[in-house]
């Protein structure tokens, strides 16, 4: 089932939390998906399920991959909520787009403050454009409903569409948020309180088993085999050192699957809590967060930005992505102009800005061999993020810039993809799934590096 909306803000993310939290409830293993390239939305989906949440990307990955996560991160739940993105109907490869080719329902959020009978005007207009593209739109759920009468009026004339409840105005459930959305899980936005009574009221104004009864229970669907989940590696496998905490925690699964996959063992570190790498460590892995929010105490942790600087120093590789790129660069202004000083092993500085510096998805040609592929392969990822580097890039001597970078589009970007030794480090978060050799790569790349 897709919980999918008539436009962003309009209630998707608290409804699918509370179907989430209202079905682990009922006893039931959920299985959470997002639609597009969201990190933090996952996270969320995470904390209240219990599972990691799969990010399905039909431009970054292709249908075939899309697929075939669905499918065999699908196998052992009982049911499988993905969370769309935007408008249904937005974009290229929209969240409609995604229903068609999964073949799965979609439920339609529409927030109703401000609105009576023309709710089911709108909800109409969708339905017609879900019945031509194929799409079975199974049911409507209204969010901001001022009371019982609002709702049967915003219910007044859906038609074949069925009503599946409502949550009310009054609800009292909020994310908090901040420059790139909402507040990550691992700040602990959600108090298990609050996420009770989240559930409480889903389960009160929202016709639950209407909804499991849509979507078919996993069981009845086909056998439950949980053989089909990726499993970690032996322990003599080479070991990849994950920087995971409230500061680095953008991920998508699938990508430490595929290492996994590929013959690593996936290890974490703090870059705000350790004073020291890991030992067993072959190669480091930086993701994307929030690194400005913790520069303070990034910057006070000098052990450990010594040992990662005398890690990229020493040649051993090292991957880093987004907020990873900032860790390693000599420092993050913060957004009050505020210098912290990182780790130091990229020969410049990078700086907050008020507004977004760069979003969208990116193709990647790779001009070099490189920790994530062989020259000439193409990868595709995503970019978002209000932070920028601190000059010109192309008057800073001494670094290699091996990504030839397009948009969604196909426009041409600015050369990214910075290198030293073994070192690599961009802005772009690359999904592994789009191009499956990257995995196999980087592990062999780690392994030649330190042997």
């Amino acid at each position: 089932m897709i919980v999918a909306g008539t436009h962003s803000g309009c209630g998707k993310t608290t409804v699918t939390l509370g179907l989430l939290a209202a079905l682990k409830k009922k006893g039931l293993v959920v299985q959470p998906f997002k639609t597009g390239p969201d990190f933090i939305d996952t996270g969320l989906h995470r904390m209240i399920t219990g599972r990691p949440s799969r990010n399905l990307d039909l431009w970054m990955c292709g249908e075939e991959y899309v697929k075939d996560c669905f499918s065999r991160n699908s196998a052992d739940s009982d049911m499988a909520v993905a969370e769309g993105v935007m408008g249904l109907c937005d974009g290229l490869f929209s969240t409609a787009s995604l229903a068609a080719s999964l073949k799965v329902p979609v439920v339609l959020v529409v927030d109703g403050y401000g609105m009576a009978e023309t709710a089911s005007v709108l909800v109409r207009g969708f339905s017609d454009f879900a019945a031509e593209k194929g799409i079975n739109l199974a049911g409507v759920i209204f969010n901001r409903v001022a009371s019982e009468n609002h709702y049967q009026r915003l219910c007044a004339d859906l038609r074949s569409i069925a009503p599946l409840g409502y949550l009310p105005r009054d609800l009292k459930f909020e994310i908090p948020h901040r420059h790139l959305g909402l507040t990550i899980a691992e700040e602990s936005p959600l108090e298990s309180d609050n996420i009770e009574r989240l559930a409480d009221a889903t389960l009160r104004f929202i016709d639950v088993d209407a909804l499991i009864e849509i979507a078919g229970r996993q069981d009845e669907r086909g056998e439950r085999d949980g053989a089909h989940r990726i499993v970690s590696q032996r322990p003599d496998a080479p070991a990849i050192a994950v920087a995971f905490d409230k500061a680095f925690n953008f991920y998508y699964e699938d990508n430490l699957d595929l290492l996994k996959k590929a013959g690593a063992r996936i290890i974490t570190f703090s870059p705000l809590l350790d004073s020291a790498l890991p030992e067993e460590a072959r190669a480091l892995y930086i993701g994307g967060g929030y690194p400005e929010v913790s520069a303070e105490a990034l910057s006070k942790n000098t052990s450990m930005r010594n040992a990662v600087r005398d890690w990229v120093i020493s040649g051993k590789p090292v991957y880093a992505e987004c907020g990873g790129l900032m860790f390693l660069s000599k420092g993050i202004y913060d957004f009050e102009g505020r210098f912290f000083a990182m780790a130091g092993a990229l020969p410049f500085e990078t700086r907050m800005r008020s507004g977004r510096s760069n979003l969208g998805y990116r193709e990647i040609a790779l001009k070099e061999d490189c920790i994530v592929g062989k020259k000439g392969e193409r990868l595709r990822g995503h970019e978002f993020h209000y932070s920028e580097i601190a000059g010109e890039p192309d008057r800073i001597e001494g670094l290699s810039r091996i990504y030839a970078v397009e948009n969604g589009s196909r426009k041409g970007l600015p050369d990214e993809g910075y290198v030293y030794k073994g070192m690599l480090a961009s802005y772009v978060h690359v999904h592994f799934g789009s191009n499956l050799s990257i995995a196999r790569q980087f592990v062999n790349y780690a392994q030649e590096k330190l042997d």
